[in-house]
């Protein structure tokens, strides 16, 4: 029996941490458990060369620990990036919850899960994130002043998601200016996959505009009521990648550009605020270029969040985070003349004017 148990528990050993393809030079991924509460978290710390590791929360009912590990390696990595090339003195982290936001969250779990990150003494500040909201990053701040995004009557930003979406907004209007010679999206029809709150923020943005907006959700409740709001056009979850549009705008998770979908597109442009858009950043990347779709980078232009809660540490108002937020517009720009300039991708493009800062920083420290 015993060595029946034995077998059982080698066939079921996986790959260590170390060798998950995500784990990216991290410097630091902490386990937080706490059974009172239920609190099951991940901390991923990828980077603190430009300062603190500054990243949202994320709680997701993952269908595995490792699914949610492979989770918060990607987005921490893709923090550090993020910051980087928008020009902030910020390092990339990330946090992850495990469990069902709807029915497993309470103060409590917050509370303790704010001694956690209390605990490691401002390495990582967190924010708010997908199953997250402000009035959650109020609770986490009871415990530990390492969080930003808290209610603007308590000192802090307020949600980031109007600002993130606003990034979104201008990246998008650059990717027109260079696909199609014009930055304005009156009459450009764009699908906005996942109409939370930076997919519906995005959504009164384009309405604006004048643009022909179609969206995909699996909420059709909040579908429904978007449809009324903006008269916006429903698309049934099969219809999406195949839909005769100019621009696609991931806005829900991460990964929808892989090998099933991106053949299929008959959008010239990707532009949203999903992050990890592609499944495997080269191939994929590549895939999207030969194809002559304009990809703009998702670290870059759903950066508005980070910025929003970067105003809390830095001390300056909307105006400057509104400021900031429109300078994504030229940045996709320069991303876009780098890629024809080098020959690489969009996405390589960004990766690599964001770690030449990083790397200048290093140099710097070492004199």
């Amino acid at each position: 029996m015993v060595s029946d148990v034995i077998a059982s528990a080698e066939i079921k050993k996986v790959d260590p941490v170390f060798g998950q393809l995500s784990f990216n030079d991290h410097e630091q991924v902490v386990f937080c458990q706490d059974k009172d509460t239920g609190l099951k978290a991940i901390i991923g710390i990828h980077n603190t060369v430009l300062g603190p590791a500054l990243g949202g929360t994320r709680m997701w009912n993952y269908a595995s620990e490792w699914e949610a590990l492979n989770d918060v390696l990607r987005l921490s990595r893709g923090m550090t990036y993020k910051s980087a090339i928008t020009g902030l003195n910020l390092g990339g982290g990330k946090a992850v919850i495990i469990g069902d936001a709807r029915t497993q969250k309470t103060p409590e779990l917050m509370r303790r899960f704010g001694e956690f990150v209390h605990s490691l003494s401002g390495k990582y500040i967190t924010a708010e994130d997908v199953g997250m909201e402000t009035s959650d990053m109020d609770t986490v701040r009871e415990v530990t002043p390492f969080v930003t995004g808290i209610s603007e009557d308590k000192g802090g930003a307020g949600n980031p998601s109007p600002i993130t979406a606003y990034g979104v907004f201008m990246g998008m209007k650059a990717a027109a200016r260079y696909q199609f010679g014009d930055d304005s999206l009156e009459d450009k029809k764009v699908l906005v996959q996942g109409v939370g709150h930076v997919g519906e923020t995005l959504v009164e943005y384009l309405t604006n505009e004048g643009a022909r907006v179609f969206i995909s959700d699996i909420n059709e409740a909040r579908l429904e009521a978007l449809r009324l709001k903006y008269n916006a056009i429903i698309l049934e979850s099969n219809q999406v990648y195949n839909a005769d549009v100019d621009i696609y705008a991931p806005c829900a998770l991460g990964a929808t550009l892989n090998d099933d979908t991106i053949g299929l597109l008959k959008a010239k442009i990707v532009a949203g605020a999903a992050n990890n858009q592609l499944a495997d950043e080269l191939r994929h990347g590549q895939m999207l270029k030969d194809r002559g779709i304009a990809y703009a980078p998702d670290f870059l232009i759903n950066a508005g969040g980070i910025i929003n809660v970067y105003a809390e540490l830095e001390g300056y108002g909307k105006h400057e985070i509104m400021r900031k937020t429109e300078n994504i517009f030229n940045t996709t720009l320069d991303i876009f003349a780098h890629s024809e300039n080098n020959g690489c991708t969009t996405h390589q493009s960004a990766l690599r004017i964001a770690q030449e800062r990083i790397d200048n920083r290093k140099m710097e420290a070492k004199k």
